[in-house]
């Protein structure tokens, strides 16, 4: 990226480069303040490189989260040469930063505050004009049905289809779906790792956010509703850590479940979006030699934490 470049600042030396993009001012983030949610979240990384690597990360909150208020994206490096960064831009409003480290050590930290309108649960669908951001593309409803590599729901379409049935109201058919997961499946952190699918986890019966998210995918893919994957902050996650949610197409809108039920929905913030976790992952090591030695994620909201049924429907910005 260019120096001059509006809305970021770049300040490098001694092997540091930090990108700080800033929006909002006193006089935005008072106004409506009776109506906004205030989330503020952070996250610190710690990647330690053997060898000269590209590394990927997607951290920061995507566009349709809300009014940014203040936000900092920083990169040190101990090399000799600075780290070189890219932001990535998607057509969803989701940014990617690609960093090029030296052998060392390469820390990331992030910082946001972000203004949300508070959107309320909904007792009954409405119509896809009033949806939150554009309506879904034919493009995407298909891409939303199609197996993916942690949602082989081709895999699984005899099971679903013998406990839940076809041809079900929808917004009944994928409720029965999550409270299924939530009864059946059980939350056991570390139970899972990065080879593990749906299936894994509807064969041992317990699993991550991550896997919780997958199979309410598979399940309802293979029963002909469009779904997908959701990276986010939690506040009110305990233990705190990034967190994974689906969402399901009905009415031409998108409505996000939990079946974990371990946040409210209505405060989730969204990082990124895609067919399973190989499309959001937080970190990535695309090139090069590194290992992941720490990692820090913390979610707050600036009031009360909403409290969620798990039975409206609710959309995530």
């Amino acid at each position: 990226m260019e120096p001059d470049q509006p809305g970021l600042g770049i300040a490098s030396g001694t092997g540091t480069v930090r990108l700080c993009p800033v929006s909002g001012n006193d006089n935005e983030q008072k106004a409506d303040s009776s109506e906004d949610m205030t989330r503020v979240v952070s996250c610190d990384l710690r990647f330690d490189i053997a060898e000269a690597a590209e590394v990927a990360v997607q951290v920061v909150a995507a566009d349709s989260a809300g009014r940014v208020i203040v936000e900092r994206f920083d990169v040190d490096t101990d090399d000799t040469s600075p780290a070189s960064i890219e932001e990535i831009h998607t057509a969803e409003g989701e940014r990617i930063h690609v960093i090029y480290s030296g052998p060392g050590r390469l820390t990331i930290a992030y910082r946001a505050e972000i203004a949300t309108r508070s959107v309320p649960p909904i007792q009954e669908p409405e119509p896809a004009s009033r949806a939150i951001g554009s309506p879904p593309t034919g493009f995407e409803r298909q891409l939303y049905l199609r197996p993916s590599r942690y949602c082989p729901s081709e895999h699984l379409v005899g099971f679903a289809v013998a406990e839940f049935g076809i041809g079900a109201e929808v917004a009944s058919h994928v409720g029965a779906i999550t409270e299924w997961i939530r009864q059946r499946i059980s939350y056991v952190p570390g139970s899972s790792d990065v080879h593990d699918s749906a299936e894994d986890t509807l064969l041992t019966g317990m699993g991550t956010c991550r896997d919780f998210a997958h199979l309410g995918i598979a399940l309802c893919r293979a029963t002909g509703i469009p779904a997908r994957f959701a990276a986010v902050y939690a506040p009110g996650l305990f233990p705190m850590d990034f967190h994974a949610v689906f969402e399901t197409l009905q009415f031409g809108r998108w409505y996000v479940h939990d079946a974990t039920g371990l946040a409210p929905r209505q405060s989730l913030i969204r990082i990124a979006t895609g067919r399973d976790a190989a499309d959001t992952a937080f970190s990535a090591i695309n090139s090069g030699a590194g290992d992941l030695g720490y990692l820090e994620v913390s979610a707050t909201v600036g009031t009360v934490l909403p409290w969620d049924d798990h039975v409206q429907m609710v959309e995530l910005p």
